[in-house]
């Protein structure tokens, strides 16, 4: 199924994330699935990105301030119950965020399950840029998030699963 997940940087300080929580559960918002992760590394990944194409889009300088000063943040990626009233309420408290669709996928408990899935990614040529996922038992289906290159194929390919 495609949703909508939202990403924001948050400081990376203790209680931001408890501030965030208690803004969301404050207007009963549930927060489905959410993975953090340093702010530097996500800023090294663009610059990597930046490296293969060849295309600056600012100095050196800016480049290596960027760097230093994304250790400060983390970034979080998440999924809301009510995602049009997640964005409503980060928007009145003016958190900087932004939003993209994404797959989420029920994966069966057992071993090869994310292989079967990650495989068929590769077999349609869709590239996946990151995923996400957890289990809660055993005995329960798994949810996976996945960021495909190209969404909208991703979606035909895995609409009956």
């Amino acid at each position: 199924m495609v949703r909508t997940e939202i990403s924001l940087f948050l400081k990376n300080v203790p209680g931001e994330l408890g501030r965030l929580a208690t803004l969301f559960a404050k207007e009963n918002i549930n927060i489905d699935a959410l993975t953090i992760q340093d702010a530097s590394s996500y800023v090294q990944n663009l610059f990597s990105a930046r490296g293969k194409s060849l295309k600056r889009i600012a100095s050196v300088a800016s480049y290596n301030s960027m760097r230093k000063d994304s250790a400060e943040f983390a970034l979080i990626r998440l999924l809301a119950d009510k995602t049009d009233k997640a964005i409503d309420l980060l928007s009145k408290n003016d958190y900087i965020f932004d939003i993209m669709p994404v797959m989420t996928l029920e994966l069966e408990n057992r071993p090869g399950a994310l292989a079967a899935i990650a495989t068929k990614f590769g077999e349609e040529g869709i590239n996946i840029n990151y995923v996400y996922g957890t289990v809660t038992s055993p005995d329960e289906k798994c949810l996976f998030v996945f960021c495909p290159e190209d969404i909208e194929l991703a979606a035909q390919i895995f609409k009956e699963k």
